[in-house]
C-alpha cells in the first residue's frame, strides 16, 4: 500500500548541501508496526516527514495504493495526510486554545465530517484512550502522558490507514512511556504504524519490523516485504476543506486568550469608524434641521415663470462647459472664423406665456397649488389729493395683485399665507389692501399715496382703513394733442371724473411668522377682479386702438422698427396701455413643501410634446437654495468624513502588523493544522476569520461608542444652538461602517494571511 522508490531528499542553507536522504527504497504492509532506528542525523525524521506529506523529495516516487506522487498538487498531499495519515509528536502538538475534543475533532473537521458525527467519534476514541472525562478541558490542563494519549486519540480519529509516530515517548517517564507504547502497539494491529526512535529497547519490545538508518540510507530491514505479500489497491482520497465556520470559532478561541489585546486592537481600529460615524451623524441631523427650515421657510416660496428666464438643464449646462473648456484641440491652425451663439443666448430661453398656458395653470389641483400671481405690463392710472395738492402715483409706488387661489372656496391666499391684523381680505374690484412687513413698517410713499400724514410717528390702523386711492381709466388720462396723445395734467378735474375707480383700504395684513422674511415686504395690494375690469374697458380705448394702427409710440413719436425687439417693444406698450391680459411674469404658490414636486410634474407634463422653443421654462428658488445648502452640506461631510478615514487606513495597517505578529504566535498551530491536512486556503482562512472578528468587534465598538458620544453631543448643541437632537446616526450609515470596518480589517489582514498559509509545515512544527 505504501512503497518508497529510490528517494533522495537534501537540504541546501546558503553555499552548504546536506543529503538527508540518499535513494532510499522501502515497503510497507497494510498493518504492521514498524519502528525506524538510527542516531540523530541519520534521516530518520525527514524520512517519516516525506511519508506523512509535510516534506517533499527530491528524486524518486512515493507510491501510496499504486498511485504515483510525483504530480500530486498541494492539495492532493493536504487531503493524504487529511485522509491516510495520522501524526503522533514527540511533544504532542496540540492546539493550546481550543478544547480536548476540539482539537480531536479537527481533522474530521477538515474532512467535511458533520458536528454531530464528529463529536460522536471524538468521544469513542476518548474513551479508548482512557480520557473521555476530560474532553472538554484545555490541553495545558492535562499531564504529560494525558495530552500524548490526546494526540494518538486525534491520530486515530480520521480513521487513517498509517499512524506516524515520531519519538512518541521522549518527553515521558519510563512508567507512562510503556503504557503509550502499548496503546501504539494495540493500533498497529489493522494499521500500518512507522516510529522514529533512537531508542533499541523500545523498538525491540514492540515493533514487530526494525529498519536501521544512518547518513540517509537503509542499513538493514528485519522483516521486508516478500513478492508473494505485494497487494494491490485502489487508489481513492477524499479531498479537504475547512468552512469558514469552523476557521472562525478557532479563531474565537484563540482571541479568547488573548482578550486584553484584541479588544485595544478594536478600540483602536475603532476611533477612525467613531470619527466618520460622529460626522456622519452631525450632517444627518444638520441635513435634517436644514430640511426642517426649508420646509418651514421655503414651502412658500413660488416658482416664478418669467418671459425671459435662463434654461440651466444638464444638457444646456454640459454645452455650456463644453464651450468653456479649453483642449489643446482649441487651437488649430486654420485660416477662417467660426461664428457661434453667445454663452449668454445658449442659455436664455423666451416662454411664450399664452391664455392656453394660464388657463392649464388655472386648471390645475387646489390640493396642489395654492395660489397664482401675475404680474402684467397693464399700468394703473393713480391718482390721489396728498396734503391739498392732487399727485400722479408715479412707477415708484409699490402695489401689486394679489396671488388668486385655485380653490373655489376662496378668492385669494391671503388666508393662508398672511395674519388680517385689522379689516378684511380685499375681494372686490374697488377694495384693496396694505400689507406690512415683519415689523409693521410701511414705506413713506405708501403713506404719502393713501392721503396720510407721512411725518407721524406711527399711524393707527384706523386711520389706514378706509384711505382711498382714485385710479383713472385710459380716455380720461390721457388727451389727444395732434397726431400723439399726452397724460391730462388737469388732475383735480381727473380726481373729479365719475368714471373713475375709487380703491379703497378694507384691510391691513403681515406674513406669518413661519413664512420666509424675503416675502415679508411692505406693499399695496389690489384683486385680479380689478385688473380684469381695467383691461376689459382700457382694450376699447381711444389710445389702446390709435397704438394698434400705428407703428410708432403715439406718446413719444418714436417709430417701432421691424426688428423682433421693436415689435417686442410695440407689444409692451399695448400691454401697459391695457391691451393685453396675458402676464409677463407667473408665481406658483406651492399649497405646501411636499407638493412642490407635483407641480414640476405638472409643468412638465404640460412641456412634454412642445418643441423647444414653445415650452415653458421655470425657475423653483426654493429647490435652488435647497440644493445649494445641500452641495455645502455634503462637500463639507466630504472632507470630513475624508480626514477621518486617514485614521481608518492607518488602522488597517495597524492591524496588518498586529494580525503578523499573530502568525508568528500561531507558527506552530499552522504546523500542526497543515498536518492534519489543512489546505493553504485553510490557513489564510484561520487568520481571515480572525481579522474579521477584529473587524466586526472594531465596527461595532466605533458604533456603540459613537451612540454613547451623542447624548453629550446633542446636550451641548442644544446648549448652544437650541436645536434638539441634532446629531442623529443613521442606522445605514451604521451597517455601511460595520462593513467599510470589515473591508478595511480583511484588506489589512491579506497578506500576513497570505504569509501564514505559505510557511512551510516542517520548519512549523519545529517552532516553540
Amino acid at each position: 500500500m505504501l512503497k518508497l522508490k529510490n528517494i533522495s531528499k537534501s537540504y541546501t542553507t546558503g553555499e552548504f548541501k546536506q543529503t538527508a536522504l540518499k535513494s532510499v527504497d522501502l515497503e510497507f504492509r497494510k498493518n504492521e508496526f514498524v519502528a525506524i532506528l538510527g542516531p540523530s542525523g541519520s534521516g530518520k525524521t525527514t524520512l517519516l516527514n516525506i511519508i506523512g506529506g509535510l516534506d517533499r523529495y527530491d528524486k524518486g516516487d512515493l507510491i501510496i495504493n499504486n498511485k504515483s506522487t510525483k504530480n500530486f498538487k498541494d492539495q492532493d498531499w493536504d487531503a493524504y495526510r487529511n485522509n491516510c495519515i495520522g501524526f503522533i509528536f514527540q511533544s504532542y502538538n496540540l492546539i493550546s486554545h481550543i478544547s480536548i475534543l476540539d482539537n480531536i475533532e479537527m481533522g474530521m473537521t477538515l474532512s467535511g465530517v458533520s458536528a454531530s458525527k464528529r463529536r460522536k467519534k471524538a468521544l469513542e476514541v476518548l474513551e479508548k484512550v482512557g480520557l473521555k472525562d476530560h474532553a472538554h478541558k484545555k490541553p495545558n490542563q492535562l499531564s504529560g502522558g494525558q495530552m500524548q494519549r490526546v494526540a494518538i486519540a486525534r491520530a486515530l480519529a480520521n480513521n487513517p490507514d498509517i499512524i506516524l509516530a515520531d519519538e512518541p515517548t521522549g518527553a515521558l517517564d519510563s512508567k507512562t512511556s510503556v503504557q503509550i507504547m502499548e496503546l501504539i502497539k494495540e493500533i498497529a494491529q489493522d494499521k500500518l504504524v512507522i516510529m522514529v526512535t533512537h531508542n533499541p529497547e523500545l523498538a525491540n519490545n514492540y515493533a514487530n519490523r526494525i529498519i536501521e538508518m544512518r547518513d540517509g540510507e537503509i542499513l538493514n530491514d528485519s522483516n521486508p516485504i516478500t513478492q508473494s505479500e505485494k497487494t494491490e489497491h485502489a487508489y481513492k482520497i477524499k479531498k479537504t476543506a475547512m468552512n469558514f465556520l469552523s476557521a472562525l470559532k478557532l479563531s474565537l478561541n484563540n482571541i479568547k486568550t488573548k482578550k486584553g489585546r484584541t479588544f485595544l486592537t478594536a478600540f483602536a481600529s475603532s476611533i477612525g469608524i467613531i470619527g466618520i460615524a460622529l460626522i456622519l451623524s452631525l450632517s444627518n441631523g444638520f441635513d435634517k434641521q436644514i430640511d426642517i427650515f426649508e420646509r418651514n421657510t421655503l414651502s412658500q416660496m413660488p416658482i416664478i415663470i418669467t418671459e425671459q428666464s435662463m434654461n440651466l438643464d444638464e444638457e444646456t449646462m454640459a454645452e455650456m462647459e463644453n464651450k468653456m473648456t479649453t483642449t489643446d484641440s482649441d487651437y488649430p491652425e486654420i485660416d477662417y472664423v467660426i461664428p457661434e451663439e453667445e454663452i449668454l443666448e445658449t442659455i436664455t430661453h423666451t416662454n411664450k406665456i399664452t391664455e392656453d398656458f394660464i388657463t392649464y395653470l388655472e386648471n390645475a389641483d387646489s390640493d396642489v397649488i395654492s395660489g397664482l400671481s401675475y404680474n402684467r405690463y397693464t399700468g394703473l392710472n393713480l391718482i390721489n389729493k396728498i396734503d391739498g395738492t392732487y399727485k400722479m402715483l408715479g412707477q415708484n409706488l409699490t402695489i401689486t395683485s394679489i396671488p388668486k387661489s385655485l380653490n373655489d372656496a376662496k378668492t385669494t391666499v391671503v388666508s393662508e399665507q398672511y395674519d388680517i391684523l385689522a379689516g378684511k381680505e380685499a375681494l372686490e374690484k374697488d377694495e384693496i389692501m396694505l400689507f406690512v412687513d415683519s415689523k409693521n413698517h410701511v414705506p413713506e410713499n405708501i403713506i404719502e399715496a393713501l392721503g396720510l400724514d407721512k411725518t407721524k410717528e406711527n399711524i393707527s390702523f384706523d386711520d389706514i382703513l378706509n384711505s382711498t386711492i382714485k385710479l383713472v381709466l385710459n380716455d380720461d388720462y390721457y388727451t389727444k394733442v395732434g397726431n400723439y396723445f399726452s397724460v391730462n395734467f388737469d388732475l383735480e378735474k381727473l380726481y373729479a371724473n365719475p368714471n373713475n375707480i375709487t380703491l379703497k383700504v378694507v384691510g391691513i395684513a403681515r406674513l406669518k411668522e413661519d413664512y420666509p422674511n424675503y416675502a415679508a415686504s411692505s406693499m399695496l395690494g389690489y384683486t385680479n377682479k380689478l385688473l380684469d375690469y381695467v383691461i376689459s374697458v382700457n382694450k376699447e380705448s381711444k389710445i389702446v386702438k390709435a397704438q394698434q394702427s400705428a407703428n410708432y409710440n403715439i406718446m413719444t413719436g418714436e417709430v417701432f422698427d421691424t426688428t423682433e425687439e421693436g415689435q417686442t417693444a410695440k407689444t409692451q406698450m399695448l400691454a401697459y396701455l391695457g391691451d393685453e391680459s396675458v402676464p409677463y411674469l407667473i408665481q406658483v404658490f406651492p399649497k405646501d413643501f411636499a407638493t412642490k414636486e407635483k407641480i414640476i410634474s405638472y409643468l412638465d407634463d404640460y412641456n412634454a410634446n412642445l418643441p423647444t422653443d414653445e415650452k415653458i421654462v421655470y425657475t423653483d428658488q426654493a429647490e435652488i437654495i435647497s440644493s445649494l445648502s445641500g452641495n455645502i452640506m455634503d462637500a463639507i461631510t466630504i472632507v470630513l468624513v475624508a480626514f477621518s478615514a486617514i485614521s481608518l487606513i492607518v488602522s488597517s495597517i495597524m492591524i496588518g502588523i498586529i494580525m503578523y505578529i499573530s502568525v508568528l504566535e500561531r507558527t506552530k498551530e499552522i504546523g500542526i493544522l497543515r498536518s492534519l491536512g489543512a489546505r493553504k486556503k485553510d490557513i489564510s482562512r484561520v487568520f481571515n476569520a480572525e481579522t474579521f472578528i477584529i473587524g466586526l468587534s472594531s465596527g461595532l465598538i466605533g458604533i456603540i461608542i459613537t451612540r454613547l458620544l451623542l447624548f453629550p453631543i446633542n446636550v451641548l448643541l442644544y446648549n448652544i444652538t437650541d436645536l434638539k437632537n441634532v446629531a442623529v446616526l443613521n442606522p445605514l450609515h451604521a451597517i455601511i461602517l460595520i462593513i467599510v470596518s470589515l473591508i478595511l480589517t480583511l484588506i489589512g489582514g491579506a497578506i500576513p494571511a497570505k504569509i501564514a498559509s505559505k510557511k512551510d509545515p516542517v520548519i512549523a512544527l519545529r517552532t516553540e
